[in-house]
């Protein structure tokens, strides 16, 4: 009944999926409009993932999208990185050609694809390797939007369970980014094969979290599904029985329906799922199974001259034994001409039938067929291939070898991940040969510096730091001080970058392992120079920048001096000399530029807006960001510098009163993964938007996440004085006095009179405080203040935005509006005119605090800054203001004077809670209980509890 089913195993009827084809469509419309980036499309293995991407893939070409196609490989998870991008590029190079590639790019930026495809010529010898892997992420992202000028573009990658760490980095960083052009990517995985340690998962769980990426799991066929599938295979309708039969045993699982309808209508169902996959292959031919068996070993996919190589067969030979695997569709012919089975458990089968012996020789015959001719595989994957056959080979020599020259590529690829793998094998099989040294021409520990050192360059700082502390084990200071200058310098930079204590004793350790002039006293130097500069110490670490830099030009290092000129403006912007830096900045952009290093050029940029923002010169400093940021963009590291200058470009927005526009450089920021340090800097800059604005839970977030009241000994000083004005602000919101009192003490204990800018805007906010304080506990707002002004003795006013926070914090509040008001800062402006109406009504002058709220308030109101519009209007009723301008009325009394968080005391006291319950059920001190208690018998005019709470009833208090 069967017998003509045979060879035409797959339905030429495409099978359900209607809804998940519906939704798929529906998210490359979406992309359209910057609403979609990405699909997850998950499954079991042989539910059909590939079947519905296919068609996906037609249907989008002819509606005029420009699909592009990669897969990942099972090898991938050993260190072939990148793979599904290098067979996406290599398709657009024969559609386009690298010329068409090329027009697409900024000059000269196509050559970091050069580390993937050989097309490209030669990767650039970038001395600033840190930085190559972000540039190449960012050419990826850049390539697909300038594609996406034109039509929509479709990338399509398959089975990134197996995708390579490299791989999955840049789909995270192309999904949190693909949403200013109509770009969706469609990603396939087997939601089976996810263990609960597998790489994927966090990668999928952080991408589920993502706005524009939506998730779509396969379900397995309906019986009657299988049943169209069945009729589609066959030519005509099943009987009933055989559907029932088929859909039983296959579970409603696409692949397992073609195998059991291969069986024919006499052969009884295979036990075994294995056996449905498995039995296609054992009814081909003898030596079409030899074939494949050889086949299954070399992976998914595999070329002809290297299959015709490891079988020792002629092409003759070999086309004729691969025929009936073609025409049973266990084999398909690529577009490339290379054999790939037809689904990945196929392969797995026939690998698994392999006898132990067998699949040693056979991995072995490959590993010396590649090495014997490395083009029999595609450029750039021979190092890797041959290190993942001699490893499954058991050849521990070998395997040692080709794991370093493994590595090698890796790293010049910019795999950083996948370098440290290849790395660590070395590691693993040292004991085992004992001439490895020799063999690899390197030492045990010069593998553990650069797995360190990889480790490192690919972000993963504690394994960096494993790595430089089993190196510093096996080294002698005294034999080889350089050597572990460099190790401590690395640990050092991973603590900072960690927020870890320790790395101050690190650098200093380091430097008197080097007390000679040379390069390696010089890298010291500049770390330990910037660091010292950064946490406040501003003369010893500007006299080793100085240092430094003598020793810098001396060896002609055009790269470090510029470094050092950047510390040395860095030190003259904590010392409060503004001008100068921006000279400083100049020249070592200067040098950036000649030197031909992009990170130095966009470092003094960067530098440049921030220190333009703190002279006042916010506009100008904008001005200046954006073509920084494009800067960034055509040499490839907006992800590394761009993200540096966008920061600053929030902090000149947020400074102007833009906080939809800062918000919004800041979430783009934010979504191109920065470091842990820039990105809590963009926190900080988001925070003062939440603080302004009165957004406390989005502040008390951020702060819990930056550690805002866990401050870590080396961390430096503008961190440590914007985390307090951040904490004392928050605690403000929330009318926490107690709290806010008891922050401003530490931060007077540890802030600095270095940065005058910083300084005098913690002490602004300080002052808020001890303002707030004075009338309930003015003993100890009096402390305070006398801890802040020893600082304000030794501090400086460097320029007009340092005027404005200094005549906040001395008082002279109209002199502040007039600063704010010059320099185009609303909100400030706005703060500045309702603290000077505050303290006219503090004197009884009740026409000066009009004049002032009526100026004020409309500021506020444009501005956004809804809790001083709510003090405005709250001093307004106290004093009998009328903010719109008309006649005053009364001053206000009783109930209308109370704040927001009094009538939420007023009603407690009213249902008889003491005091502590108050302060649990309001997560406030008691103390600050107490003073909002006496603060509301005061406005009520009343002397008891029993007596307010009456008064709360009858001016209808508590609705």
């Amino acid at each position: 009944m069967l017998d003509d089913v045979i060879g035409r195993l797959v339905s030429p009827v495409f099978v359900g999926r209607e809804s998940e084809l519906s939704s798929l469509a529906e998210a490359l419309e979406q992309s359209r409009s910057h609403t979609a980036s990405a699909v997850l499309l998950g499954g079991e293995a042989g539910i059909g993932k590939t079947r519905l991407v296919q068609r996906f893939s037609e249907q989008a070409a002819r509606e005029g999208a420009h699909v592009l196609a990669g897969g990942c490989v099972e090898l991938s998870s050993e260190g072939l990185a990148y793979a599904p991008f290098t067979a996406a590029l290599r398709q657009l190079v024969r559609e386009t050609g690298t010329e068409g590639i090329q027009a697409l790019l900024p000059e000269g930026a196509s050559r970091d694809f050069a580390r993937l495809l050989p097309e490209f010529g030669t990767p650039d010898g970038d001395v600033e390797t840190g930085i190559g892997r972000a540039r190449l992420f960012e050419q990826f992202l850049t390539l697909l939007e300038r594609l996406a000028e034109h039509r929509p573009v479709l990338l399509v990658i398959e089975d990134i369970h197996w995708a390579d760490r490299s791989s999955r980095d840049l789909i995270a960083f192309l999904s949190r980014n693909l949403r200013a052009a109509p770009v969706l990517m469609v990603l396939t995985y087997r939601s089976d094969d996810l263990h609960r340690q597998h790489p994927l998962r966090p990668v999928l769980a952080e991408l589920s979290r993502l706005e524009g990426i939506a998730r779509l799991e396969l379900p397995r066929f309906t019986k009657d599904e299988v049943s169209a599938q069945m009729a589609g295979i066959m030519g005509q309708t099943p009987e009933y029985a055989l559907v029932t039969k088929v859909f039983n045993r296959s579970e409603g699982i696409p692949l397992f329906v073609e195998g059991l309808m291969e069986c024919g209508g006499d052969c009884s169902f295979p036990t075994s799922l294995h056996d449905v996959i498995i039995g296609s292959v054992e009814r081909l031919p003898d030596a079409t199974q030899q074939v494949l068996r050889i086949a299954a070993s070399g992976g998914t996919r595999i070329g002809h001259a290297l299959l015709a190589a490891v079988s020792g067969l002629s092409d003759i030979d070999l086309e004729a034994a691969l025929r009936p695997a073609i025409a049973a569709n266990v084999i398909q012919v690529t577009d490339n001409g290379a054999y790939t089975f037809r689904h990945a458990l196929i392969r797995e089968a026939v690998h698994e039938e392999l006898l132990p012996g067998e699949r040693i020789r056979l991995h072995a015959r490959f590993a010396e067929e590649i090495e014997r001719d490395r083009t029999l595989v595609p450029p750039g994957r021979a190092a890797i291939e041959i290190a993942h056959h001699w490893y499954a080979a058991r050849n521990d020599l070998w395997a040692l070898t080709s794991a370093w020259q493994a590595a090698q590529k890796s790293g010049a690829a910019l795999a950083y991940t996948e370098q440290v793998q290849m790395l660590e094998r070395v590691l693993s099989l040292w004991d085992k040969i004992p001439d490895a040294a020799e063999r690899i021409g390197a030492d045990h520990t010069s593998v553990l510096e650069r797995a360190s050192a990889a480790a490192d360059s690919g972000g993963d700082m504690d394994r960096s730091m494993r790595f430089a502390k089993a190196a510093l084990e096996e080294l002698d200071e005294t034999a080889e001080p350089e050597r572990v200058a460099e190790l401590v310098v690395r640990i050092s930079q991973c603590k900072i970058q960690k927020r870890r204590p320790g790395a101050l004793d690190d650098l200093r350790h380091a430097e008197s392992l080097v007390p000679l002039p040379g390069l390696a006293r010089a890298h010291v130097l500049n770390k330990l120079g910037f660091f010292l500069i950064f946490r406040g110490d501003v003369i010893e670490g500007t006299a080793l920048t100085q240092e430094g830099l003598r020793i810098a030009r001396a060896e002609g290092d055009d790269a470090l001096q510029a470094d050092f000129v950047l510390n040395l403006g860095v030190g003259q912007a904590m010392r409060g000399d503004l001008n100068a830096q921006q000279a400083t900045n100049q020249r070592a952009q200067r040098i950036g530029e000649r030197a031909g290093m992009p990170r130095l050029t966009l470092r003094a940029i960067g530098n440049t807006v921030d220190s333009l923002n703190n002279l006042g010169r916010s506009e100008e400093a904008l001005a200046i960001a954006l073509k920084g940021e494009q800067l960034a963009r055509d040499y490839g590291l907006y992800r590394v510098s761009g993200v540096f200058i966008a920061n600053n470009r929030a902090e000149a927005l947020e400074s102007l009163g833009r906080f939809d526009e800062a918000t919004k450089v800041i979430d783009k920021a934010l979504s191109m993964d920065p470091t842990l340090r820039s990105r809590h800097h963009l926190l900080r800059t988001r925070a003062d938007v939440a603080v302004a604005r009165g957004e406390i839970d989005l502040l008390e977030t951020i702060l819990n996440e930056i550690g805002g009241d866990t401050p870590v000994t080396d961390d430096f000083i503008q961190e440590l004085n914007a985390n307090s004005r951040l904490m004392i602000s928050f605690h403000l919101l929330k009318d926490d006095l107690d709290a806010a009192l008891r922050t401003a003490e530490e931060a007077m204990k540890t802030t600095s009179a270095n940065k005058p800018l910083l300084g005098w805007r913690l002490l602004s906010t300080v002052s808020t405080a001890c303002n707030r304080a004075a009338a309930t506990d003015p003993a100890r707002a009096a402390a305070i203040r006398a801890l802040a002004d020893t600082t304000v003795s030794r501090m400086t006013v460097n320029s007009p935005v340092a005027e404005g926070y200094s005549l906040l914090y001395q008082g002279g509040y109209d002199q502040a509006a007039s600063v704010w008001e010059s320099l185009k800062r609303p909100h400030l402006h706005a703060r500045a005119l309702y603290l000077a109406a505050d303290a006219a009504a503090q004197r009884g002058d009740r026409e000066a605090a009009a004049v002032r709220l009526r100026h004020a308030h409309p500021i506020a109101e444009a501005a956004g800054v809804a809790p001083l519009m709510a003090d405005a209007e709250s001093l307004a009723r106290r004093v009998g203001v009328n903010l719109t301008g008309g006649p005053n009325p009364p001053a206000a009394a009783g109930g209308d004077t109370l704040t927001p968080r009094e009538r939420e005391v007023l009603r407690l006291v009213a249902q008889g809670r003491s005091n502590r319950d108050i302060a649990g059920e309001l997560f406030i001190s008691t103390k600050t209980v107490s003073v909002h208690v006496s603060n509301i018998l005061g406005k009520l005019s009343v002397s008891t509890r029993g007596e307010a709470a009456a008064a709360a009833h009858r001016l209808s208090l508590l609705s």
